[in-house]
């Protein structure tokens, strides 16, 4: 399955398709229609602007990325180190991605980092956090980086072995003078459908702990009237009526542009990967412009050799580019 992006002149190829959910049914969109007997593939020629107005806004986790051995990083056990090859195939997809902005999630710093996005054409930055699992960005050259503090307050269980992570906050600046205020996440996992409110594991409490400050970060950006995003690995369902989702709506107003979409990713499911948009920066959005980079290979050792998530993304049209 694939779709064809032409971003400056260079034709990109990824591999993908979201799926519309109802009620009644769920209907594949972009890429493919299904039958019992066979699958019909169509391919689309998608002609952006070559203007830094078209940015394309990704988020990716990496799923424990690191250079280090396991001993040297103590790893789970369960956790496969890379392979000098699994980083290449990694970059490969990062290469045909050619997003200008990547949120990324579990990849052990700015070397693990590199591995994956060129530094030559991206800006790396992650938290401070001392942490295997950091979260980051890799922002295009062309787009100014200004560091904010960290936000700490989202890791609500300092000092545990494997603590949650601090949130990585960062304003973005476009060649046109326009900014957008990015806030990068991975909260708890463990309690993906679960009422947080009635559960019984101390997963689901260490979530709903982690939405006073993420709804706290929102309703700054609301009160400073800055355009925003806030994005990564929320290792939460969102589509139906639930305390997260909830919370970040009381926030603010909020575009969520997985909404009603199932993942593709290894086999499909619901999204827990999401982009959420606020401020002026909800009527950015290039509408039908979600997308899904799948793998083309199969299997649970690729699954573990390259990552349990694919990358996510949307365009948007910044003004003034």
């Amino acid at each position: 399955m694939f779709f064809f992006e032409k971003k400056n002149q260079k034709t990109f190829v990824s591999w993908g398709a979201c799926v519309r959910r109802s009620a009644s049914k769920i209907t594949k969109v972009f890429c493919f229609f299904s039958s019992e007997k066979k699958t019909f593939l169509t391919f689309f020629l998608f002609a952006f602007p070559a203007s830094a107005a078209d940015i394309k806004l990704s988020t990716w986790n990496l799923n424990w990325l690191t250079l280090r051995t396991s001993a040297e990083a103590n790893l789970p056990s369960d956790v496969q180190v890379r392979a000098p090859g699994d980083f290449a195939r990694l970059a490969a997809y990062a290469q045909k991605l050619a997003a200008d902005v990547v949120a990324f999630q579990e990849v052990d710093g700015q070397p693990a980092a590199a591995a994956v996005f060129d530094p030559t054409i991206y800006t790396i930055v992650t938290i401070d956090e001392n942490l295997v699992q950091r979260v980051g960005v890799a922002v295009r050259k062309f787009i100014a980086v200004t560091r904010n503090p960290d936000v700490t307050a989202l890791d609500v269980e300092p000092g545990e072995k494997f603590p949650l992570r601090d949130g990585l906050d960062v304003t973005l600046g476009f060649p046109g003078g326009a900014s957008l205020r990015v806030l990068v996440v991975h909260l708890k996992t463990g309690c993906q459908t679960d009422s947080m409110s009635r559960s019984q594991r101390p997963q689901c409490a260490l979530l709903a702990h982690q939405i006073p400050p993420l709804a706290a970060w929102v309703a700054a950006r609301r009160a400073e009237g800055a355009p925003f995003a806030v994005l990564g690995d929320f290792n939460r369902v969102l589509d139906e009526r639930e305390e997260l989702g909830e919370g970040l709506a009381g926030a603010a107003p909020l575009l969520r542009v997985t909404e009603g979409y199932e993942n593709p990713c290894w086999n499909g499911a619901p999204f827990i990967d999401h982009i959420f948009l606020g401020g002026a920066a909800r009527g950015w959005l290039r509408p039908g412009s979600l997308r899904v980079q799948i793998f083309r290979e199969v299997g649970e050792e690729w699954r573990r050799r390259l990552s349990d998530h694919c990358p996510v993304s949307v365009r948007l049209e910044v003004p003034g580019g």
